[in-house]
């Protein structure tokens, strides 16, 4: 299993030959969508897989490549692009037969193909295009090209830690010794934070170098004349012997020209001199003899590495750390390089015309590709979510121009916030109310808000994928301070009308004055609709006439110059949250406005929309239920006298009736026909348009409109009085993963159907919930404070020069986080800037602490409807609210030791001390007890001056990133949207197919969902991140270890590159994948994966976080798995702290770790303490589950046992003393099992689909299965324990899953 990386790229086969088991899943909830169609499941047959020779122009004279006859002749271009033997070809085209064959047609579709047949690779002449490619590829190649500065990604973007991680290869079982270092060695459980974590590996080892320099000449571009001949452009390489060589680049190839640094001529150099070559590559090996040596050992060095690790995202924004190292770094590399401002020249060209693209036609001329089959379909997807990528790139490209002021708006005479932009046919405006819309609904307010709705109204429709219904490209970017929109053009939205016709074809066209409601618009809509749960239903405009809209009256319908019918203004596809206004909306003028919430936007989310919906549709199967259960009494009734009468036969065919045609009839199953309720006569659905301001006339009117608004009302009151105490109660009693951030509590808010606005809400019903929820009061405060934060900084920076940004949020940073350093922290000026920038807003300066603070507590109290305390900054934690800053607001920090509190050494704890952690990146350096200072965990080269006057300066805010929110519905982060439809089809049939315990077919539709996911979203990306993580799982169920172990590793460096190497995502697949290595016999690696993770908890969350104990227990129980008996009590120790700070010491949880600690002690010889943990685990027991309880029972039984052995084990003490002495073996068979840890928000799911939780007894460990004597019997030194016999597992209290296996269940 360890190749099946290598068997994906190729794989069709599985899922055509299994359509049809595919059509019978279930598909996205409610969008209408379908299954894969009959004709996809003909199409197999051409899906064959065959060895493909390609003959090449030179050595090594032909090559094989694995095809598939439904790939297309571009696949196989570029796999003979990038394997080694044939990465100098750029430029060529194949021939069958002496025929060229078309880049883009299938194989299937080359005449006379078949396995036997040959293609032939010829090498086509330059073009400057291909030439200046060509130089980009080589550059790369050879090692010459350096990191690139980019605009959009950041510093360090993609940044991967995992192989930086020290891990021992090879199976821990296979070694005896318990006295050998473990990474969990001397692990200090109270030590601070440590922000060396974030730390890249350096390298003794410098990468090989092929050339000293390789870049455009000077004598670039060729003159007029030159060009006629076929120069292309002209390329300087100096060479590792040191000679210069000036190279042409012509239409037929490379070759050295006679040119010098003062002397142009271009032509060829005579003999011996005159080498040339069709690929620069080989031109190289041919001018300097050190190359190909060079260029081998660099292709080895690079062979080392992950594979994964070195890739370029193709189809994601790599994710950017909040914290980098500082300029006065050596993990600081920024290097000359010539070349390197010639990289925009050689991408774009001189004109960059290569980067103008129109978009909007390449969104929807793929959307309209054919999707019949499933090649079809995932040609198209993978189109698709390669557009979107580069939509978002160009979008995010454009919103850095405008903001640095490289791009003027197209109405300059207008205000600021009225301007538009168009750059690269992207069409940008700001996210604020610039000509006055949303005046009467909060002004800027209500406008940003309409944004973000939009971009979530148009990512959702994409999701529904419906045919003829168009959505122009939807990006939304946060950039300091600002919000800006970034459309794709629609063709004719800029073209003026005649007198008297309107812009907008369907919907509202000024406001609600104007309703238009073209006819060909409805049938698109409806659909639209039908998937959103929206109502048809009337409004009326200025003038009182009435109209019929299957939409809201805010989403407009326009017919495109391309004759396209496009759907803009999705911000209002869920109705008014009208429960909420009432209570907090106070209009927008006024002194009460000012308390009152800050707009009239608030909107219930799609997902509350659609857990309404599934209420209701539950609600009327038991009430249909109800009536088929009492017309079966009355027909049954109506039977037996028929049966009186004429019969048996009469009654069985009049119960018949009931049934499908074709079921059997069986009166042992009554239930039979409860299944097949037809819902198809359900109807509901909400009106969007209740509560604004419509006027219905006539009684009927009203009357209807009085239904609707009690239908939303009540979709209101299940939003407060179901929704959100649901999920306190699944938090409280274990049923979720517990939130680790803002962003993994917001997101599981957001799944549940629950706004943000509501957190107030959350941190009360936390805070009632005492101990057990402490966790979720304290996220929901921070995440309250941290938004209020970004508000009131996003309005101090607004229009504020680039330059300046670093002050503002340095001292912003000052009065809100460093006041305990600092208590009134002051902005140091610097004269040429401020006297440069003499009319810029420099109120910033003028922030205190006091009145920061009260600016955040009135943010809070209006968004949130929740009162801080008088002393809710002292509950603050400083770093993790930092973080929470820094990933909100785009800020890329230096790593430092940042001084929260006063730099006395009584506030050491409080601050990030660097010396705090033994270890870099998780890493042990394996000096027991050591209290020295790590060579690698001071990262400055300076000393930094003892106490500095702040705790922010302007040089640690070392950039500023973009926020980007895209309308891909890829990226979902609801239960409602789906990634790919056809990858997610394999993976919920292979999942199928498990449970029914069809394991062949099972695994065949796991792999063919996981080869679907990588063709379509490309290898990085966090969608296949997540599903490398759940067949991770799966694998591990199935017992194939080393296949779940691969699969976790990749799904670990996808998730730090994409998602980021301190995502909560991240820190779950670090956990997993430790238990995957303990599983497979690498405890030793396990155990430093799980290290490096709970360095990040640390950081992203800090102590004590509930889902904690399981991670903790899982420590244990590996560390008794290497014979590390007092270290594994220490952490079981750690555990039972942290589970009574929690549930308390009277709760079933904690008495689950007494047992289980008792046992630890045992096995570390101490009885007393045995004795005493196991008399707790009794007594808790015996009051919370009662005298016949079997965990009460069992636990009086080992009490009894233990009791017994106490006074033996004393007078045995010296003898097993002596026994140690010599060397005897004392190894248990431990059986306590690790179990892996769920994604945030989920429960863990075992094979049959119950949830188990991370923080119930089930999730804490299980008991161990060994019988008393066998244990009794090791700890009186009487040799190993005998293998247990098997016998039914002990349940944990209140298990969920059923008896606790000998494994983990997932």
């Amino acid at each position: 299993m360890e190749n099946t990386s290598e068997e994906i790229p190729t794989r069709y086969g599985a899922l055509n030959s299994n359509s049809s088991k595919i059509t019978s899943q279930p598909t996205t909830e409610g969008n209408g969508k379908g299954g894969v169609s009959q004709d996809e499941a003909a199409a197999p047959q051409l899906h064959d897989f065959f060895q493909l020779t390609v003959k090449l122009p030179h050595r090594p004279n032909s090559m094989q490549i694995m095809v598939s006859t439904s790939e297309q002749v571009q696949d196989i271009r570029q796999s003979v692009i990038e394997l080694p033997d044939t990465f100098q070809y750029t430029c060529f085209h194949l021939e069958h037969n002496g025929t060229r064959i078309s880049d883009f047609v299938e194989l299937s579709d080359v005449p006379g193909i078949t396995p036997d047949s040959e293609l032939i690779l010829v090498e086509d002449p330059y073009t400057e295009k291909e030439a200046r490619q060509h130089l980009l590829r080589v550059r790369e190649l050879i090692g010459a090209a350096g990191p690139r500065i980019d605009l959009v990604n950041g510093i360090n973007a993609g940044l991967c830690l995992f192989d930086g991680i020290n891990v021992e290869k090879g199976n821990d079982s296979k070694k005896s010794s318990a006295e050998g270092p473990q990474p969990m060695a001397n692990f200090d459980f109270d030590a601070p934070a440590s922000l060396d974590q974030f730390l890249p590996k350096t390298t003794d080892t410098q990468a090989p170098k092929c050339v000293k320099s390789i870049a455009l000449s000077p004598w670039n571009p060729p003159p007029h004349h030159l060009r006629q001949k076929g120069h292309l452009i002209y390329v300087q390489v100096t060479t590792l012997e040191g000679e210069q060589f000036h190279i042409t680049s012509h239409v037929s190839g490379f070759y050295v020209n006679r040119s010098s640094s003062n002397k142009f001529d271009p032509a060829p150099k005579p003999a011996p001199k005159d080498f040339s070559a069709h690929s620069l590559i080989t031109l190289l090996r041919l001018i300097s003899p050190s190359f190909n040596k060079e260029f081998r050992a660099l292709q080895e060095w690079n062979a080392k590495k992950e594979a994964l690790v070195t890739f370029a995202p193709t189809n994601a924004i790599p994710a950017a750390p909040w914290l980098v190292p500082g300029p006065d770094t050596k993990y600081y590399n920024h290097q000359s390089d010539v070349a390197r401002p010639q990289e925009t020249y050689l991408i774009a060209g001189t004109e960059n015309v290569d980067s103008l693209r129109d978009f909007n036609e390449e969104f929807q001329s793929t959307r309209e590709l054919a999707r019949e089959t499933v090649q079809e379909r995932v040609f198209r997807e993978r189109l698709l979510s390669k557009l979107f990528a580069d939509y978002t790139d160009a979008a995010v490209r454009g919103v850095i121009l405008i903001a640095k002021g490289e791009v003027a708006p197209l109405n300059p005479t207008e205000g600021r916030n009225a301007h538009i932009y168009v750059y690269n046919n992207i069409f940008f405006s700001y996210g604020a109310d610039g000509v006055g819309t949303f005046a009467s609904e909060g002004g800027d307010e209500a406008a940003r808000v309409a944004t973000g709705k939009d971009v979530m109204g148009v990512k959702y429709v994409n999701g529904l994928d419906i045919p003829g219904l168009s959505t122009p490209g939807t990006v939304v970017v946060d950039y300091l301070g600002r919000r800006l929109v970034a459309q794709s053009i629609v063709p004719g939205i800029f073209r003026p009308r005649e007198e008297g016709q309107s812009q907008i074809d369907y919907g509202g066209v000024e406001g609600k004055d104007v309703v238009a409601t073209t006819e060909s618009f409805v049938p698109l809509f409806e659909k639209m609709s039908q998937a959103m749960r929206v109502k048809k239903h009337n409004v009326w405009d200025k003038e009182g006439k009435k109209h019929e809209l299957v939409a809201s009256v805010e989403t407009k319908g326009l017919l495109g110059t391309d004759g396209r019918k496009y759907v803009l203004d999705l911000y209002r596809t869920t109705p008014l949250d009208v429960d909420f206004l009432e209570k907090h909306w106070k209009g927008v003028e006024g002194e009460e406005a000012e308390k009152g919430y800050p707009h009239r936007m608030a909107v219930l989310r799609p997902e509350l929309v659609e857990g309404f919906w599934k209420t209701k549709m539950r609600e009327y199967v038991s009430a249909e239920m109800e009536r088929r259960k009492v017309a079966k009494g009355e027909e049954q009734k109506r039977a037996d006298e028929a049966k009186a009468d004429a019969g048996k036969e009469d009654g069985v065919r009049s119960e018949d009736a009931e049934k499908k045609p074709g079921e059997e009839v069986q009166e042992k199953k009554p239930e039979e026909p409860d299944n097949s309720i037809d819902i198809s006569g359900f109807e509901f659905s909400l009106n969007p348009d209740v509560f604004s301001g419509q006027q219905p006339e006539t009684e009927e009117e009203k009357a209807q409109m009085e239904k609707d608004e009690k239908d939303v009302r009540d979709a209101c009151n299940f939003l407060l009085k179901t929704a959100i105490p649901r999920l306190i109660s699944d938090l409280a009693e274990g049923e979720v993963g517990s939130p680790m951030d803002g962003h993994s509590l917001s997101r599981l808010m957001h799944k549940r159907g629950i706004n943000v606005r509501y957190l107030g809400n959350i941190a009360s019903l936390a805070d009632e919930e005492g101990t057990k929820l402490g966790s979720i009061k304290t996220l929901a405060i921070q995440e309250m404070v941290s938004r209020a934060c970004k508000h009131i900084l996003n309005a101090m920076l607004r229009g504020l020069p680039g330059p300046l940004v670093p002050f503002c949020v340095s001292h912003f940073l000052n009065c809100l986080l460093g006041a305990g350093h600092n208590p009134n922290p002051r902005v140091t000026p610097d004269g040429g800037l401020w006297k440069l920038y003499h009319d810029a807003d420099f109120g910033f300066e003028k922030l205190t602490i006091k009145s920061l603070r009260a600016s955040i507590e009135k943010e809070v109290s209006k968004r949130y409807r929740y009162s801080l305390q008088e002393d809710w900054i002292s509950g603050i934690k400083h770093l993790q609210m930092l973080r929470e800053i820094a990933l909100k607001f785009g800020l890329q920090m230096k790593i430092k030791n940042y001084e929260f509190g006063s730099p006395e050494p009584s506030s050491v704890a409080a601050k990030v001390n660097s010396e705090a952690s033994p270890s870099t990146n998780g890493n042990s350096k394996g000096k027991s007890g050591s209290k020295k200072k790590s060579p690698v965990a001071s990262i400055h080269e300076a000393p930094v001056p003892k106490g500095p006057s702040t705790t922010f300066d302007p040089e640690d805010i070392m950039n500023v990133v973009p926020v980007v929110k895209d309308s891909s519905s890829k990226s979902h982060t609801n239960g409602i949207m789906r990634q790919s439809l056809l990858a997610e089809e394999a993976l919920e049939a292979g999942r199928m197919s498990l449970i029914q315990d069809h394991k062949e077919m099972g695994q065949e539709l796991l792999l063919e969902s996981l080869s679907l996911h990588e063709q379509i979203y490309g290898v990085l990306h966090p969608e296949v991140a997540r599903v490398y993580n759940t067949l991770s799982m799966l694998y591990y169920q199935l017992d194939e270890k080393t296949a779940a172990v691969e699969l976790a590793r990749k799904a670990v460096i996808v998730s730090e590159r994409t998602l980021g190497i301190d995502s909560d995502e991240t820190l779950l697949n670090y956990l997993n994948l430790g238990l995957f290595e303990h599983a497979n016999g690498s405890t030793n690696a396990a155990l430093a994966y799980i290290k490096h993770a709970l360095g990040f908890w640390r950081i992203i969350y800090g102590q004590a976080h509930p889902d904690s104990v399981t991670t903790m227990n899982n420590v244990a129980v590996m560390l008794q798995a290497l014979k590390h008996y007092t270290d594994s009590r220490k952490w079981f120790e750690a555990s039972l702290a942290v589970c009574e700070s929690i549930f308390g010491k009277q709760s079933p949880h904690t008495a689950t770790l007494y047992f289980q600690l008792a046992q630890a002690l045992a096995l570390d010889h101490d009885s007393k303490g045995a004795v005493n943990r196991m008399r707790d685990a009794y007594n808790v027991f015996h009051m919370k589950l009662g005298p016949n309880d079997r965990n009460t029972k069992e636990a009086e039984s080992w009490l009894d046992q233990l009791t017994q052995n106490a006074v033996l084990l004393a007078k045995q003490a010296k003898d097993i003393q002596e026994r140690k002495k010599r060397g005897f073996s004392m190894a248990p068979h431990v059986t306590m099992s690790t179990r892996p840890q769920p994604q945030v928000g989920q429960g863990s799911v075992t094979p049959h689909g119950v949830a188990e939780s991370t923080t119930s007894a089930s999730g804490l460990g299980r008991m161990d299965s060994r019988s008393i004597d066998e244990l009794i019997r090791f700890i009186e030194g009487s040799g190993e324990p005998a293998a247990p016999k098997k016998k039914p597992a002990r349940a944990n209290p209140k298990r969920r899953g059923g008896a606790a296996g000998p494994g983990p269940k997932k």
